[in-house]
């Protein structure tokens, strides 16, 4: 069965300035090798791998989620060969840990089996385990160019212990901040992402980064990249117009930036710009 991969593509365009250069274009691939295994493949007009067809087409960067659990769909073992697929076809890699054991994302994010519920505990469980997997693509020949630590954690990780609207920002900050340091620790060359959703709501965007950042845990040097998604098929408030306006607000305020914005919705696919 040929058809076309229920993707996220994206274009990485730095740095963000009045005239854009694109650096980087993409799609989060995660969900490739298993809609394989069932049976799929893909052409654009002849049958080749889906990486293959990304980067005859300008594509050079991919986006593969890992959660915590060795049994779950997108375990460590499955994203690194994933990774290393889409690095043989000359893509560049963005890891996106969810630190969950399944999907985490504003309404949901679950403490993964095993872990502790206590902040300092946490703290070093997310150390020990972000290192881990770092060392581990690192190992395997493939630095990943960027690291997420979280998605979507506009109301925190890790819930209850890091969720901003029961215990405040502070354990957030600090969470995120082991987080980074152990992707520092194991390769100062890659660049971290903090992301949350809605990227067009200016006000609730400049909340977020006003609050997380708290003087001895996370810094603004922490942080190599803000991102944002945004969905217009979910929130009429979800604008061009809007989304500008909070990015223009973030770049004024602290220089970076990068938002992954649909500019083409369909019930498999979204086509992208993620700028920063």
């Amino acid at each position: 069965m040929k058809n076309v991969l229920a993707v996220l593509f994206f274009s990485l365009l730095a740095p963000l300035t009045n005239v854009f250069a694109i650096t980087y274009r993409g799609a989060d691939i995660s969900s490739l090798a298993i809609l394989e295994a069932s049976g799929q493949t893909y052409s654009d007009g002849s049958t080749k791998p889906f990486e293959t067809i990304l980067t005859s087409h300008g594509a050079n960067l991919a986006r593969i989620r890992i959660w915590v659990s060795n049994s779950s769909d997108y375990n460590l073992n499955y994203g690194v060969a994933l990774a290393r697929r889409a690095k043989a076809a000359g893509m560049s890699i963005m890891v996106d840990l969810h630190y969950s054991d399944t999907w985490a994302d504003p309404g949901k994010q679950g403490i993964p089996s095993g872990w502790s519920t206590s902040l300092s505990s946490l703290n070093t469980q997310i150390y020990t385990y972000t290192l881990n997997v770092v060392q581990t693509f690192v190992d395997a020949g493939i630095t990943p160019n960027f690291i997420q630590v979280g998605n979507e954690v506009n109301d925190g990780m890790l819930w209850p212990t890091g969720r901003i609207s029961v215990n405040g920002y502070s354990p957030l900050s600090q969470l995120l901040h082991s987080a980074v340091s152990a992707v520092r620790t194991v390769s100062p060359s890659t660049k971290t992402v903090i992301h949350i959703a809605n990227g067009w709501n200016k006000s609730a965007v400049q909340s977020f980064f006003q609050q997380i950042f708290i003087a001895g845990q996370l810094a603004t040097g922490d942080v190599d990249v803000m991102g944002f998604s945004m969905y217009p098929f979910y929130d009429a408030g979800a604008t061009l117009s809007a989304l500008k306006s909070s990015l223009t607000n973030v770049v004024s305020l602290y220089g970076k930036v990068a938002s992954n914005l649909p500019l083409y919705c369909h019930p498999n696919v979204a086509i992208i710009s993620l700028r920063t």
